[in-house]
């Protein structure tokens, strides 16, 4: 399934001062001047459509996000559960663990900050609700079991702190957000799993909460390609951006 993504590096650079606002006299920043050319490109798209036309889905949800200054990486459920051979929830994969952990060394590298997610529930899933109730093999994870272990090849480093969770998304219950907040974060670049579940209730949640959603897409895995790509084009297309994982490594060490 094809599914519109962004193509980083495809604008023209700007100028390092900025460009003149004719009307103000002062300088506009480059960000300012592709937010303004997008509205207009918007503006000419917002003519009515011919009766009963259905317009194509990128000229609708066409637009993109910038990759902020102050990103951050958070590597989502990165646990034996999906990489354990005979598990209930394996990926059948450990292609996007791999590149995972190259996304995780660039940022270490490139000083960002990094957040790791698991998932654990407290006895008889009591503080998961009907979420526990609904998906079967969260019954695995309920204390500290070792498919609920993080992979060791993208385990947390020192100061790295793992949030501990019950839900789909993140920042569902957790202090997430606020963590961001205080490290003035502006941009959550998205590793983990999976892609239709955890990663796209996390990118949502991100957007929602004030931060560029950046998917890496082969960092990202599910155990069906149908979903995967589903939710990849979803994200696109109205949550977030989907990076290719060399794009993101050229980004982090820029």
């Amino acid at each position: 399934m094809n599914h519109p993504a962004h193509v980083p590096g495809s604008a023209e650079p700007a100028p390092a001062g900025g460009f003149s606002d004719t009307e103000s006299g002062e300088l506009a920043e480059p960000a300012e001047l592709a937010e303004l050319a997008e509205l207009a490109e918007l503006a000419e798209l917002a003519e009515p459509a011919p009766a009963g036309v259905v317009r194509e889905h990128r000229e609708v949800f066409g637009r993109s996000l910038p990759f902020g200054r102050r990103p951050a990486l958070i590597m989502v459920d990165l646990m034996r559960a999906y990489f354990e051979p005979g598990a209930e929830l394996y990926l059948g994969s450990r292609a996007c663990l791999e590149s995972a952990a190259r996304v995780l060394a660039a940022a270490r590298s490139a000083g960002v900050p990094v957040i790791h997610t698991r998932v654990a529930f407290g006895p008889g899933g009591v503080d998961g609700g009907l979420f526990f109730r609904k998906v079967a093999p969260l019954r695995h994870l309920v204390g500290d079991t070792p498919l609920g272990a993080l992979m060791p090849e993208a385990g947390p480093g020192s100061g790295e702190p793992v949030i501990v969770k019950q839900y789909a998304s993140a920042f569902f219950g957790t202090a997430l957000a606020s963590t961001l907040n205080v490290l003035r974060v502006d941009t959550l670049v998205i590793a983990g799993v999976s892609t239709s579940g955890c990663v796209r209730a996390t990118a949502v949640d991100a957007i929602q909460h004030g931060f560029v959603p950046i998917v890496v897409r082969q960092a990202v895995g599910d155990r069906d390609p149908r979903p995967h790509e589903a939710a990849l084009f979803d994200i696109q297309a109205k949550y977030g951006e989907v990076w290719e994982e060399a794009d993101v490594l050229a980004r982090l060490r820029a």
